[in-house]
């Protein structure tokens, strides 16, 4: 049995139902097949899930009685409950959803001239420790479903729906760590991309990691055509393990080792995500360390000036400095650009909004 079945069964046998998000096209087939139904059901179920975006298993009209009953019996179509959400003046939202355990997650809808984006979550907190990161207080409570991660974009999109528009991308780099939580990850991935699913094309998702190394040649293994972003910022491993623990368990020259390997496989640029954190990674000399460190790399730089975030006492990089670390690259031959600020009058750091409405569940 594949590992989303067995999941529906671990699920089953708790007492809880699984969302029938969670199940990838094939495997939707397998169920079917196990409950004596033709396979051409599942584009039937898709269709409904995702083009029509229904909410209950009766409003599947072309489906039998007794085929609806089965669909309601073993999976659920209601994974989250809206519980807030912050509009910024800029037109960027941010949910705050509560899982069916009562934990909570934040999804956000950034738009930009080119589409709307939505930001995705994949684990229920985060085990790694990031010391500038609302999203690790707490700790790890658990990693998510595919159908969780699933969820969120559909919410996304009934939520564009009223304004007649699309999700055109997904990134996935909201609250945790997506490649511990792998499989579900990849489940995720297909599911969004599929033509039958939400046909989100593989250029238009983008998944970022802080530098799990195993997993990162796992990735690389399976050539996906997605974007692929990690998280830098720092280029030297003493500053790095400060900021990023992560750093500790996969060295800087390991996670540059796999990132070969990874750019060797898939012939895909890396982006790297760096934050700049006033006086402690953001100097000219900084700068051209992180130069050294990538020259010769297909890659590009994403330079973020961080939200500050009231739990942690990092703070804002000056404008004229970040313009300087900016020049600095561009005179070493790096590619690179200043993310623009988005959302910047709510709760925008990733977590936030989490740790100021559940702070029972953010305490550490």
């Amino acid at each position: 049995m594949n590992l989303q079945l067995a999941e529906v069964e671990k699920h089953q046998a708790l007492g809880v139902k699984p969302s029938i998000l969670t199940l990838r096209f094939d495997h939707l087939q397998q169920w079917l097949k196990e409950q004596g139904e033709p396979s051409f059901r599942a584009s039937q179920i898709y269709q409904w899930l995702y083009e029509k975006r229904v909410t209950s298993f009766e409003e599947m009209s072309n489906l039998s009685k007794d085929l609806r009953g089965k669909l309601a019996n073993d999976f659920t179509l209601d994974t989250l409950k809206l519980i807030t959400s912050q509009t910024s003046s800029d037109g960027t939202i941010k949910f705050l959803f509560e899982l069916q355990d009562g934990y909570s997650i934040e999804t956000v809808v950034m738009r930009h001239n080119y589409g709307n984006s939505v930001c995705v979550t994949t684990q229920v907190g985060c085990r790694l420790g990031c010391t500038f990161c609302a999203s690790t207080l707490g700790g790890l409570k658990r990693n998510l479903q595919a159908g969780e991660i699933v969820a969120q974009v559909l919410e996304a999109q009934r939520h564009m729906d009223q304004q007649d528009e699309r999700v055109s991308s997904v990134v996935v780099m909201g609250i945790g760590e997506p490649f511990d939580n792998f499989d579900p990850l990849m489940d995720f991935l297909k599911i969004i991309n599929h033509d039958k699913g939400l046909n989100i094309g593989a250029r238009h998702i983008t998944v970022s990691t802080s530098g799990v190394v195993p997993k990162i040649y796992q990735f690389a293994d399976e050539k996906l055509q997605i974007n692929f972003a990690v998280s830098l910022h720092a280029p030297d491993t003493e500053t790095r393990s400060r900021l990023m623990p992560v750093n500790r368990a996969y060295p800087l020259d390991q996670l540059m080792e796999s990132l070969d390997y990874y750019i060797e496989q898939t012939g895909r640029r890396v982006t790297f995500e760096y934050g700049l954190f006033g006086s402690v990674n953001d100097t000219s000399e900084h700068a051209k360390q992180l130069a050294k460190l990538i020259k010769n790399m297909k890659c590009h730089v994403n330079l973020i000036p961080v939200n500050e975030v009231l739990e942690r006492d990092y703070v804002r990089t000056p404008k004229e400095q970040i313009d300087e670390f900016e020049k600095t690259l561009k005179d070493e031959g790096i590619n690179v650009t200043v993310r623009r600020e988005q959302g910047h009058d709510i709760d925008a750091a990733c977590g936030q909004l989490r740790a100021k409405e559940r702070q029972e569940e953010t305490r550490g």
